[in-house]
C-alpha cells in the first residue's frame, strides 16, 4: 500500500474559514475510501512573523496509506474539499496542496524548519516537488503550496505536543460561544501540566476559546492525546459540537526560535534568541509598552516587552544599562516611526550589573540626612543648620529586585510556537508507535 503525504495551507482569511477544519473534514471522508492514517493529522504552525499570514499560520499535512487503485479518488476528494471549504474570495487568500509519496526527503525537511524560522520563496518549494516527483495544486497564487510542503516536511520527530480541536455546528458560527467558564476551571486544576495553557493565571481569562467567526469552538492543548481526551469530556459546552479531531503539533515548543551569534544577525520578520547588554535603561511608552536597546560588539537593536505580556513587562522596566541578558522573540522591521525591534516572547536574566543609589551624606553633628544646596554648592542639614561644601553623595548598593532565570509572557499573550514553562524537562521525542482508538468524532 502506497504511503502518501498530504499538505496544505492558506484556506482561511482574517474572516473566515479554518484549515483544520478542512482536515477535519478530510479525516471522516478519506476514511471512507479505505485511507488509514499512519499519525495524528500534523498542525505544524509556521513562522509567526511574516507579514502575509494569517491567525496562527497553521499548515496542516494529513499522512495516510491506501490501496494503488484509490489515490486518484483521494487525491480529488482532497482538492474539492479545499475548494469548497476556502475563503477563495479572499484577495490574501491562495490555497495550495502538495501530494507526497513514500518517504520524505531530508532536503524537504530541512525546507519546512527554513519555513518554520526564516523566509522561502515559491520557487524554491516548486523546485522540490519538482525534484522529488511530488504533486502540487494552486488555486489562485497558490501561496499554500510553501506551507502545504513544509507540514510534509516537519515529522515532528523531535519534541511536540497535542491538541484536540472541537468545531462548531454552522448556525452557531459568528455567535458568541457558549462554553460554561467554571467548566474550564475545573479542567484545568484536574489535568494540568499535562495540558496548558487553558486559563491565564493572572486575569483568569478562558484561554481554550477563540475569539474569531472561524469554525473552531474550543481547542485543548497537551502532552499526550489521553490527556486532550481526558480534558475534553470534562468542558461542558451548552452549544452542539459538530465534530473534533486530535492534532500532533508544534504549539509550544519554540520551534520557530533560532540562536543568532550577534545582534549584526537579526533580520526582519525572522524569531529568533539573542545575547546582548543592556545598552539604555527601559523606556515606558504610551500604552506602558516598555522599550530597551541591547548591543553587543557587532551592533545594537531595540527590545519592546508591550504590556498584555504581563510578567516580561513588569521585569523590563526593573532593567538597567550594563544588565547581561538573552532576548527571545521576533522581528519588527524598522520604520519612519521606530528601529527594528525585537518583539520579546521570553527574557533570561544571565547577570546584572550592581544596583547603585545615590543618597545625601549624613550630617556630621546630627546623623539626620542633609539637603543639598544646589549644584556644586554643598550640602545643610536643615535640623541643626550645619553646612559643608566638602560632603558628597553616599553610593548605597541595594539588593538585586530581579533574580537571573528565564521570564515568560502571561500565556493570554503568548504565541502558538511558545514553550510555557510548564513544558521545561516534559519535551517529548519520536513519532508516536500507535494511535490511540478514539481519536476523532465523527
Amino acid at each position: 500500500m502506497p504511503k502518501m503525504h498530504i499538505g496544505f495551507d492558506d484556506t482561511d482569511s482574517p474572516t473566515t474559514g479554518c484549515t483544520t477544519y478542512i482536515a477535519a473534514i478530510l479525516v471522516q471522508k478519506l476514511q471512507k475510501l479505505g485511507a488509514s492514517f499512519t499519525d495524528y493529522p500534523n498542525l505544524v504552525r509556521l513562522n509567526p512573523n511574516v507579514p502575509w499570514k494569517t491567525r496562527g499560520n497553521g499548515a496542516l499535512c494529513l499522512r495516510i496509506k491506501c490501496k494503488q487503485k484509490s489515490v486518484e479518488e483521494i487525491k480529488e476528494t482532497v482538492i474539492e474539499a479545499i475548494e469548497e471549504n476556502s475563503d477563495l474570495g479572499y484577495e490574501g487568500t491562495d490555497p495550495g496542496v502538495v501530494f507526497l509519496f513514500n518517504r520524505v526527503p531530508e532536503q524537504i525537511k530541512a525546507f519546512a524548519k527554513k519555513t518554520i524560522q526564516g523566509m522561502v520563496k515559491m520557487r524554491t518549494a516548486l523546485r522540490f516537488v519538482d525534484k522529488f516527483d511530488a504533486e502540487a495544486v494552486a488555486f489562485k497564487k497558490g501561496r499554500g503550496i510553501i506551507g502545504g510542503l513544509a507540514a510534509i516536511g516537519e515529522t515532528l520527530e523531535g519534541d511536540h505536543t497535542y491538541e484536540l480541536i472541537t468545531y462548531r455546528a454552522l448556525e452557531n458560527r459568528g455567535t458568541p460561544r457558549r462554553i460554561e467558564k467554571s467548566s474550564v476551571v475545573e479542567m484545568n486544576e484536574k489535568t494540568q501540566p499535562l495540558t496548558f495553557n487553558n486559563v491565564d493565571p493572572e486575569t483568569r481569562r478562558t484561554l481554550i476559546t477563540p475569539r474569531g467567526p472561524d469554525p473552531i469552538l474550543y481547542g485543548i492543548r497537551g502532552e499526550n492525546p489521553k490527556a486532550t481526551i481526558r480534558a475534553h469530556k470534562i468542558v461542558r459546552s451548552d452549544e452542539p459540537i459538530e465534530r473534533w479531531v486530535i492534532f500532533r503539533t508544534n504549539h509550544g515548543t519554540d520551534a520557530h526560535l533560532r540562536r543568532i551569534s550577534s545582534i549584526a544577525q537579526v533580520k526582519p520578520f525572522t524569531p529568533l534568541i539573542a545575547n546582548g547588554v543592556v545598552a539604555e535603561g527601559p523606556k515606558v511608552i504610551t500604552g506602558g509598552h516598555v522599550i530597551f536597546m541591547l548591543r553587543d560588539r557587532t551592533g545594537k537593536v531595540d527590545c519592546a516587552a508591550y504590556r498584555p505580556t504581563g510578567i516580561l513587562q513588569v521585569v523590563a522596566r526593573k532593567l538597567m544599562k550594563g544588565d547581561l541578558v538573552e532576548a527571545y522573540g521576533g522581528i519588527r522591521p524598522a520604520s519612519l516611526k521606530h528601529q527594528m525591534t525585537i518583539n520579546l516572547e521570553k527574557l533570561r536574566i544571565i547577570e546584572q550589573t550592581p544596583r547603585v543609589v545615590l543618597h545625601n551624606p549624613k550630617c556630621l553633628r546630627c546623623r539626620k540626612r542633609m539637603k543639598s544646596m544646589g549644584s556644586k554648592k554643598g550640602f545643610r542639614c536643615e535640623n541643626c543648620g550645619f553646612r559643608s561644601s566638602r560632603l558628597e553623595k553616599v553610593s548605597v548598593e541595594w539588593s538585586q529586585s530581579l533574580e537571573t532565570g528565564l521570564y515568560i509572557a502571561s500565556p493570554r499573550s503568548q504565541r502558538h510556537l511558545t514553550k510555557p514553562q510548564c513544558r521545561y524537562g516534559r519535551e517529548n521525542s519520536n513519532t508516536p508507535k500507535k494511535m490511540i482508538r478514539e481519536w476523532h468524532f465523527p
